[in-house]
């Protein structure tokens, strides 16, 4: 049986949940060792960045990436859901007020930026232990919790009113259905998220993702391993390598001292992370630096790191 180990790019087709995805590429894979690094709501798609195998032991350090969404904004509706789940059709739409692409872009240059979020009501967060969409549904009114997120670009695609399609460049944990339900309260006509499409995640683009579908031609076709990234790639920490005698002693937990490491790659300061390989080039494990790399460099015999994780 074929061992997938590595990183995956696949694409979420609207209508299913993220976990949906991820069973059906277990089904595919015929492996249960397959995680992500953030899902999207059912009625967004795009983008979902898989680890596979040894890789779900990394997903911790790229679930902090940027990510990029293309997404369409109705205005004159607001949303309990702040998308179209929660719309109420019964109730009239807001008027609109005629406004020009530029006061459109002045508007969202507002939100460019750090920016305080309030999280959605129907959202996985938790608060008090239980998630905030259980408490919603039940009528339980709580105080929303508050987030800092920065918005690193947002631009106007086009404007064809009451829709504003735009592009957003976020950091982790920004919520583009609060960003909508903001961009309407700032109006002063309400909005709501019609639709959202991930595009990036960190260096990874929605062009070069999968389907599910694809994923089980490429299968059974014998290539699927062509299309997954090795740990190797994926990890954008210095490293460590060591000798072939220590190897062994990684997956035992042994921490390297100078005279086990065989070559370094890159520049590091004490606490960053840091990768190490084994004698094969193969990542084993990832750590925080105990010296920089300054003065590793001049032979000072220290204890070089410490384990985060070991990816055995």
């Amino acid at each position: 049986m074929v061992q997938y180990n590595g990183i995956l790019l696949c694409e979420k087709p609207y209508g299913v949940t993220s976990h949906k995805v991820i069973h059906e590429l277990r089904q595919i894979t015929d492996q249960k060792k397959i995680g992500h690094t953030g899902t999207l709501d059912p009625r967004a798609t795009g983008l979902l960045v898989l680890c596979l195998g040894r890789a779900t032991k990394i997903s911790q350090f790229l679930g902090n990436l940027d990510k990029s969404y293309d997404a369409v904004i109705r205005l004159g509706r607001r949303s309990s859901t702040y998308d179209t789940e929660g719309l109420d059709m019964d109730v009239e739409p807001n008027p609109v007020p005629d406004l020009t692409e530029a006061e459109i872009i002045e508007l969202l240059g507002q939100f460019k930026g750090k920016i305080t979020q309030i999280v959605p009501p129907y959202s996985a967060v938790k608060v008090d232990g239980r998630r905030l969409y259980d408490l919603a549904r039940k009528g339980k009114e709580v105080e929303l919790p508050e987030k800092e997120v920065e918005i690193k670009d947002i631009k106007l695609v086009r404007m064809e009113l009451p829709d504003l399609h735009i592009s957003v460049d976020c950091s982790k944990g920004t919520y583009i259905r609060t960003l909508a339900d903001d961009i309407g309260n700032k109006i002063g006509c309400g909005a709501h998220l019609a639709s959202l499409v991930r595009t990036r995640v960190g260096q990874y683009s929605l062009k070069d993702a999968m389907t599910l579908g694809q994923a089980k031609h490429y299968r059974d076709a014998g290539v699927l391993n062509k299309y997954i990234k090795p740990i190797e790639s994926v990890l954008p920490f210095p490293w460590l390598k060591v000798h072939e005698e220590f190897s062994p002693f990684i997956l035992t937990g042994r921490t390297p001292r100078m005279k086990d490491i065989t070559e370094v790659g890159g520049r590091f300061e004490i606490d960053e992370l840091i990768s190490l390989k084994d004698h094969n080039n193969k990542i084993v494990a990832v750590g925080r630096a105990e010296v920089n790399s300054n003065l590793f460099r001049e032979g000072a015999d220290h204890n070089l790191l410490r384990y985060v994780r070991v990816l055995n």
